[in-house]
């Protein structure tokens, strides 16, 4: 570790290698075993063998079997239910081209199912998103346990497939891996007018035309909504873990340079990028303390998606290493704020990308001794490779790509140097009391509204307290409890449909806030919400115990958030149960059943709401 690392970054680097020195030393262990094996071809029964290249042209096969040639697995998320994903459709085909053209094969090992939050937001498929997460982890698994890969190349984007994906391919950890990703729609509709709109649906000025016209307006093509949400995070996360051939992000479907950045990912997974080959490390190796420090600082200089501080916890310990919200706080306090993105400023991802994107904050954080500079990565470069952008030279047809130092500062508005950021401290505090551990994300939350102290309303469920804003009950300072959506309650759905009301009461003037066990991304925008909060009320978590008229401060400056009750009378309070009927109904229908045993097995959102544990 260098000795220019920031001492805050390097102590909290010391402190998870130290915990996890036992997990991650069996973890290497059993990468070094499976590593060491003879390959596929040559290792498993002809029977075996035969199967796995019968589907393949013969050439491919002569490849594989007698050439001894590297065979890449490509496990794809591509549907054009979502419109990041259907640009994946023709992947496949050129991937497969530029492997044979390099002298290696690539089969599609599998896919994995990938579902979209926006479609389901509000709707009982909601609580199957979480869990997703852990399925498409496994297809992963399904996809790879073929076992006759030398290289991945995975193919997801959006909110719960990228971490699965990645989880999947820790738990493959052997094999080199680089994720290819498909990139942001062009804008449309800007979200700030879009929110206006939701707002103004709220309160029943506009109608279902007129929102349904404003969506269509936003959500408009093919490409990852351009929103900094958890979608646009994951790439940028993956941007400063090293996982992406540099700065390829957020570059669109339609760029004339996609495509060759497709076929640069084939190359870099085979170890013959650039001028001179080099060998791209097992992501098992790749993947260390430092590289999950790395990820955690990106996010919180980005003032990203609050879903990672659950996801990653779960993608840390895959790879072994042992992560909490703690880590993440401390992180906070001393990573500045380098970008605005909507919903934490009015850009939105194409603005970020023009104004540097994370190549520029990835270079600030590096330079500044904010991110580890000696950490392996997909490029023989190193981490410093991704603070570049690519550009096409020569003729397209050549395939060929430079890369420059992203471009200086252009819109102070959107993106600032560490000398001279939006906030000297992260998008993400802890808060903890007597109603458990949760976060909030700040950094879009207006400076006086960091502490709110108002009476509680409490509700079971989203669709509770949309009705009583409808009937005018929540006129006044309120501090909203939503719960029993946790992971054992529910699935621990997104609750988007609150921010409209919220953000209306709150334009009245009224001081409210939110807190809930359930998660809202990036969506509660300028509304104060405690979110995750952990233990969830469904597994007798604090929540449970409060009523109607109970004064709650959320304090996001001292980072607590308390019941203001005697510590006795709040000790003898009866811990409620979830609703016999609401606990029944919440479990079926869309195939809920089926994750029954998701619920059943989770752990908190602070241990990253895994079933697989």
């Amino acid at each position: 570790m260098s000795s220019s690392t920031n001492p805050t970054v390097r102590d909290v680097t010391d402190r998870i290698r130290e915990r996890s020195q036992g997990l991650r030393g069996a973890y290497l262990t059993r990468l070094a075993e499976i590593r060491d094996r003879d390959r596929g071809s040559d290792r498993m029964g002809c029977a075996n063998v035969a199967h796995a290249v019968a589907g393949i042209p013969a050439n491919d096969k002569f490849r594989v079997v007698t050439e001894r040639a590297p065979n890449i697995g490509i496990v794809t998320a591509y549907n054009d239910m979502l419109s990041a994903h259907a640009p994946y459709q023709g992947y496949p085909d050129i991937i497969k081209q530029e492997a044979r053209r390099l002298g290696a094969t690539a089969q599609v090992a599998g896919g994995v199912p990938a579902m979209c939050d926006g479609v389901t937001q509000g709707t009982p498929g909601m609580e199957l998103s979480l869990f997703s997460r852990d399925l498409i982890a496994m297809s992963t698994a399904v996809a790879l346990t073929h076992d006759m890969f030398d290289a991945a190349l995975l193919l997801g984007v959006c909110d719960k497939i990228v971490p699965g994906l990645l989880i999947g391919a820790l738990h493959f950890g052997h094999l080199p891996t680089v994720f290819v990703p498909a990139g942001p729609m062009p804008s449309g509709l800007s979200n700030g007018a879009k929110s206006k709109v939701r707002e103004q649906a709220a309160q029943g000025l506009v109608g279902r035309q007129g929102l349904l016209d404003a969506e269509m307006a936003a959500y408009h093509t093919v490409g990852t909504c351009t929103f900094y949400g958890t979608a646009n995070s994951n790439q940028m996360l993956l941007e400063a873990m090293g996982l992406h051939v540099p700065g390829t992000a957020f570059i669109q479907p339609g760029d004339a340079m996609r495509e060759t950045l497709t076929r640069e990912a084939v190359r870099t997974v085979l170890g013959k990028a650039g001028e001179a080959a080099f060998n791209c490390p097992p992501i098992g190796e790749m993947v260390d303390e430092r590289c999950i420090v790395n990820a955690m600082v990106a996010l919180l200089a980005t003032g990203g998606s609050t879903n990672h501080l659950i996801h990653w916890v779960a993608v840390a310990r895959a790879a072994g290493i042992l992560i909490d919200w703690d880590d993440f706080s401390k992180l906070s306090d001393v990573v500045p704020l380098l970008s605005r993105v909507y919903p934490n400023g009015s850009a939105d991802v194409n603005e970020f990308q023009a104004s540097g994107g994370p190549g520029f904050v990835i270079g600030e954080l590096v330079d500044a001794g904010l991110m580890h500079a000696d950490v392996l990565t997909v490029r023989s470069g190193g981490i410093r490779e991704f603070a570049n952008i690519p550009a096409l030279a020569g003729d397209a047809g050549e395939h060929r790509l430079q890369w420059t130092p992203a471009a200086p500062l252009k819109n102070e508005a959107v993106t600032r140097t560490v000398a001279s950021p939006f906030s000297a401290t992260g998008g993400l505090k802890l808060l903890s009391g007597n109603l458990g551990r949760s976060v909030i994300k700040v950094s879009s939350v207006p400076d006086d509204r960091h502490v709110i102290e108002a009476p509680a309303r409490v509700f079971d469920s989203q669709a509770a307290l949309q009705k009583a804003f409808t009937a005018g009950e929540l006129e006044r300072d309120v501090v909203c409890v939503v719960r029993w959506q946790g992971p054992q309650a529910n699935g621990m759905p997104e609750l988007h449909k609150l921010t409209p009301p919220l953000s209306v009461l709150q334009g009245k003037g009224f001081r409210v806030a939110l807190v809930t066990d359930g998660r809202m991304s990036g969506a509660s925008g300028k509304i104060p919400a405690a979110i995750h909060v952990s233990p969830e009320a469904a597994a007798g978590g604090p929540l449970a115990k409060v009523r109607d008229g109970d004064l709650i401060r959320l304090d996001s400056v001292a980072g607590t958030l308390a019941v203001l009750l005697p510590e006795d009378e709040w000790a003898a309070r009866e811990t409620a149960t979830q609703p016999e009927a609401q606990r029944i109904a919440d479990g079926h229908g869309l195939g809920r059943e089926l994750f029954a045993g998701m619920r059943r097995n989770a752990l908190t959102a602070e241990e990253g709401a895994c079933s697989w544990l």
